[in-house]
């Protein structure tokens, strides 16, 4: 991560990085909550320094002082007023001592806890005072940024501000906390808070603690309208209670995900409040990074691989294209299967042999070094017909086989075409581009580009998520690497000639981002989209009604259900997945064991018998190696006979 030299410039093409909790951090490191924790400035520096640093090298950019609650009227409940230079002094000497030159240093301050209500402006004069006093000792003591924050009250807030943009010439950050129904306390609208705190002087309006992560991402978009840079650090969920301990329950994957909804919705500055930490942080980065990665229109992040890089698909065109066709038989069989679909128009007469349908089904790297199984179950599919097997790259997040190895071995020993699924996750760009590179010597020239499964879904929920590029920008990159041209813009010496695929989800939460996204994987060079499994025919219809004008191959995605435990679950624990309800109630009356099977063989079946012809094909994805259930669902299309197992 890089440190911004002017905030409010560096707004306008990255987002930014706010730091974790000081507070959660002091506490699991056995500072007593029977004295300030803005006093640890003074008798554990060294603890404060240590949380600080930990946050940097997790990829925070700005970190805040130790000093939220280092005021005259909260210091002196505890005998401290009269050290509130003192302690605020300390805070931004730490502060910036674990900065270094890698981060701001953001002075943090927070409400008196006296400001309820309409007060009158005696004591509006008294917190202005108050406010003084501390600001005064941030600005003298050198901070570069001041954040006002988990502010209840408007009235105290506009009074903090007040003081602050006479006192501060930088940047000013105003965040307030809001109740559960996303209003605060007095019933003031996001939107309404926004604009009152822009007009006030605030260079970046926002909101902190009050919850997790998705009440704070409704809050903060709302807060857009504004027209000034918007600003979310929520809480780590929800509080509990366990052995006379708070643990905080949301895990820093969870966070990671909302931090880049909040980064893709637009939000410039994300960051932690009460109970994250640096595992949190890092997990902000790698969603910053994952934003920079994905386009000028969704404003780089501040991943320092790619500010050294020029984009490959803004490199001039040096060499010509290896024709569409001659890049690999799976490529040509599409080529030719979509474009007699055009020529047809909107025939409904659903194809019946394999020259006019392409089907590709799924089949994982061995979890260990002996491939036989795998690779016996791929021969099965290649005799009944299919078309290619798709090789995914670490599924779920999970260990495997290196997926280049495994598709190799399908290759030489089967003599079938592979689809090898590149992921954004474990290598950064240097490593996607080597292990890109290899494939095509290996003579593996069908991939399908996918950002990847986080680290915590899987065996090592430790592990670093690396996340240089998405999905949009290694595409970018594949494609040059067809022209002849690098990232960095030098010439490769030869062409590559990879047929190029990636993913979407028809029935995304957000859906008209989803179709946005689409597009651009296609402008990147994707020739040929792959869906993820869908079981609503509406949802269906109305994801092929609006990809025609793209004129792009479309496989249909179908994971045959196994039982009504895998509806349920896919139905309600995994994104981008619906199973409607009278689905679900099938696979319940199924039973289990072979007839639930059967039953979900028939469903995918039923599914694609009704949208073959408005299709170039499907990618079958068995679940629990039942290789036979993917044939089972091919059965009326001319391939091999089977039954479930």
């Amino acid at each position: 991560m890089t440190r911004p030299t002017d905030l409010l410039e560096y707004l306008k093409s990255r987002p930014i990085v706010f730091d974790g909790a000081m507070g959660t951090g002091l506490y699991e490191r056995g500072y007593f909550i029977n004295r300030p924790f803005d006093e640890a400035n003074l008798v554990r520096s060294e603890t404060v320094a240590e949380i600080h640093a930990s946050h940097r090298k997790a990829g925070a950019q700005i970190l805040e002082t130790n000093t939220f609650s280092a005021n005259r009227i909260l210091l002196g409940r505890y005998g401290l007023p009269d050290r509130v230079r003192e302690i605020n002094l300390a805070g931004v000497a730490l502060a910036r001592g674990a900065a270094r030159e890698e981060a701001l240093v953001g002075g943090a301050l927070g409400p008196t806890g006296e400001g309820l209500g309409v007060l009158p402006e005696d004591r509006l004069a008294e917190l202005r005072s108050v406010f003084e006093e501390q600001i005064s000792a941030l600005v003298d003591a050198g901070v570069d940024l001041l954040v006002l924050e988990t502010f209840h009250h408007m009235g105290e807030m506009l009074a903090a501000l007040a003081v602050a943009r006479t006192h501060f010439k930088g940047p000013i950050v105003a965040q307030m906390s809001f109740e559960e129904d996303g209003l605060l306390r007095d019933g003031t609208s996001p939107e309404r808070v926004a604009e009152t705190l822009a007009r006030a002087g605030a260079d970046i309006v926002g909101v902190n603690c009050c919850d997790g992560p998705a009440v704070v991402h409704d809050v903060a978009t709302a807060m857009l309208k504004a027209g000034v840079p918007v600003s979310a650090q929520p809480n780590a969920g929800r509080p509990r209670r366990l052995d006379q301990r708070t643990l905080y329950m949301a895990t820093p994957e969870y966070f990671g995900v909302y931090a880049r909804r909040l980064y893709k919705a637009g939000i410039r500055l994300v960051g932690g409040c009460c109970g994250t930490r640096a595992e949190h942080v890092a997990a902000i980065a790698a969603a910053a990074r994952m934003i920079g990665a994905s386009g000028a229109d969704e404003r780089p992040g501040p991943g320092a691989a790619l500010e050294r890089t020029t984009v490959a698909a803004e490199a001039p065109r040096t060499l010509p294209e290896i024709p569409m066709r001659d890049r690999s038989h799976f490529a040509a069989k599409v080529e030719d299967v979509f474009a007699r679909r055009l020529q047809g128009g909107t025939a409904t007469s659903a194809p019946r042999g394999r020259e006019d349908f392409v089907v590709s089904v799924e089949i994982n790297p061995p979890a260990g070094l002996d491939p036989a199984k795998a690779v016996a179950a791929a021969r099965q599919l290649v005799a009944a017909g299919v078309d290619v097997i798709n090789v995914p790259d670490g599924p779920r997040a999970a260990v495997r086989m290196g997926n280049v190895a495994f598709s190799h071995i399908l290759q030489r020993d089967i003599g079938c075409e592979v689809i090898l699924h590149v992921c954004c996750r474990d290598r950064n760009l240097v490593g996607l581009q080597s292990d890109i590179l290899g494939a095509h010597v290996l003579g593996l020239r069908n991939l399908v580009v996918i950002t990847g499964d986080p680290p915590k879904l899987g065996d090592y929920p430790k592990a670093t998520a690396v996340f240089d590029l998405d999905s949009i920008e290694l595409l970018k990159l594949v494609n040059g690497l067809n022209q002849g041209v690098d990232p960095a813009g030098r010439m490769v010496g030869q062409q590559t000639g990879f047929f190029l695929g990636a993913g979407v989800e028809p029935a995304a939460a957000d859906y008209d981002r989803e179709l946005k996204r689409l597009e651009r994987k296609v402008a990147a060079g994707a020739r040929i989209i792959m869906t993820q499994p869908v079981y609503d025919r509406s949802t269906v219809a109305r994801f092929l009604a609006d990809t025609r004008s793209l004129k792009v191959p479309i496989l249909l995605g179908l994971c045959p259900l196994v039982s009504a435990r895998n509806a349920d679950f896919l139905h309600n624990e995994v994104p981008g997945m619906s199973v409607p309800e009278h689905i679900r109630e099938r696979m319940q009356k199924a039973g289990t064991g072979a007839p639930a099977q059967q039953e979900g063989i028939r469903i995918a079946r039923e599914m694609l018998d009704e949208f073959s012809s408005a299709i170039t094909g499907c990618y079958i994805m068995p679940q629990l190696g039942r290789t036979t259930s993917a044939l089972g669902v091919l059965e009326g299309l001319d391939y091999g006979e089977s039954s479930p197992g």
